[in-house]
């Protein structure tokens, strides 16, 4: 059978790949793994199956004995840190972040604040498969209760990590329909800014669609239209975050972690003098840093690979091209609301704008092909394949990188090339997107 979860949880089609079943079987195994007899707090996006998740998971942890505390809709990073504040046994978030409406997912986190390892997932994938569970009986049933303050208490955690007021500051949100509706436009007023919000509506028949991190181009026009400072645009969970400058230009994950990096090193406050990244993360951003003094370990792609290297290295601050910052002193997590507060703060206090703090290095010309493939499991076993990586990486040399990893939430492979051209960038790629193809499908 294969391993349900992937890079990020538990993700497919609701109602199809994703079921109601699925969902209570999961929920009892997760409960018996995590939290026997203690409580979960639990989290939603908005999409139209949430609710149905919802109550089928709090269901099966019911069913170990769980006491469910409901955040509602809410970002992922809440429930990550409501349940550390709260002394939850574990937190759960049904959302597929950045996925299309169709689809949804269901992810943890451990009594620290931090994802579940991959132990921890194989553990309540084998209690799935039990068939002698210890379930309680009579009273020792768990119970559901809501968390009427979740949003107050998250907001009020968020505004307490800036150093200073946003006043002055003209800020555009957009939040892509999605769990940083109510959240997001909250922070930033109650840290001082002027906002303006695109998108807040918390529909979700339309999360994610044409708008949010998946898609700048309505945040850009309103930044420029607006005469606004900074743009942020959200994914559906709002666990990371996009920028656009005050041109409306677009502001990468990598940017934005540079940004934050040379501001706490120049305070003094980037720990070990280390940022993690990712190997999806472009050379120009790892040489930039490297030029200031900064050294950046590079670990795999997903938010949870950062933290595990942050935590190895002793760094304070992690984060990924897609938009997952995690800011250590703040949050165990990728935080889209805080990431983008803290850049905000960094732009107020500056002389300099939005355009010259981030645009501190020039990029390697990168190219990125999505190959939707039949078979991506077999990709590091295909020894033909990876003799034609090689081959590619050779002719590249230092100026350049070849990366090949399968997708831990959908049916392909991602082929990133970068090097000293764009022409030559794309022709690299275009060709290993052709050899993907022909050995795995």
């Amino acid at each position: 059978m294969p391993r349900l979860f992937g890079t990020d949880g538990i993700r497919g089609v609701a109602n199809k790949e994703l079921t109601p079943d699925l969902a209570l079987a999961l929920g009892r195994a997760a409960g018996l793994v995590l939290a026997p007899g203690g409580a979960v707090v639990v989290g939603r996006d908005t999409r139209v199956s949430g609710p149905m998740l919802q109550a089928a998971l709090a269901a099966g942890l019911c069913s170990a004995g769980v006491r469910v505390r409901l955040a509602g809709i809410v970002p992922t990073p809440a429930v990550a840190w409501l349940t550390i504040a709260d002394k939850a046994n574990a937190g759960a978030v049904i959302s597929a972040s950045h996925n299309p409406v169709p689809d949804n997912g269901i992810k943890f986190f451990s009594d620290e604040g931090f994802k579940t390892t991959a132990e921890t997932e194989d553990r309540i994938e084998a209690t799935m498969q039990s068939d002698d569970l210890d379930l309680p009986l009579g009273v020792e049933v768990g119970s559901v209760e809501p968390i009427e303050d979740a949003l107050d208490r998250y907001a009020d955690h968020l505004v307490a990590s800036v150093e200073g007021s946003l006043g002055g500051l003209k800020v555009v949100l957009d939040c892509a329909c999605g769990a940083a509706w109510a959240a997001g436009p909250r922070a930033f007023r109650q840290a001082g800014a002027e906002v303006v919000v695109i998108n807040d509506d918390p529909d979700g028949t339309r999360i994610n669609v044409e708008c949010g991190s998946t898609d700048l181009s309505s945040l850009a026009g309103c930044v420029v239209s607006e005469g606004a400072q900074i743009g942020l645009a959200f994914d559906g969970d709002a666990d990371r975050v996009l920028a656009v400058d005050e041109r409306g230009e677009h502001v990468d994950g990598d940017r934005l972690l540079g940004l934050t990096a040379t501001h706490l090193s120049d305070k003094g406050q980037l720990d070990n003098g280390i940022v993690v990244a990712t190997v999806m993360s472009n050379l120009g951003f790892k040489r930039a840093l490297e030029e200031r003094g900064i050294s950046v370990v590079l670990a795999p792609v997903g938010d949870k690979y950062v933290a595990e290297a942050m935590a190895q290295h002793g760094a304070v601050l992690g984060g990924e091209q897609s938009g997952h910052v995690i800011l250590g002193r703040h949050s165990t997590t990728g935080d889209g609301i805080l990431t983008g507060l803290q850049s905000a703060a960094i732009v107020a206090g500056s002389s300099r704008p939005l355009s010259e703090l981030a645009h501190f290095f020039e990029p390697f010309p990168q190219v990125l092909i999505n190959v939707d493939v039949a078979a991506k499991h077999t990709l590091e076993s295909n020894e033909e394949l990876w003799e034609e990586v090689r081959a590619a990486e050779k002719a590249l040399g230092d100026d350049g990188r070849v990366l090949l990893r399968a997708s831990g939430t959908e049916p392909l492979v991602r082929v990133m090339v970068e090097a000293a051209d764009p022409a030559t960038a794309e022709s690299v790629a275009e060709g290993l997107a052709g050899s993907v193809r022909r050995h795995l499908n």
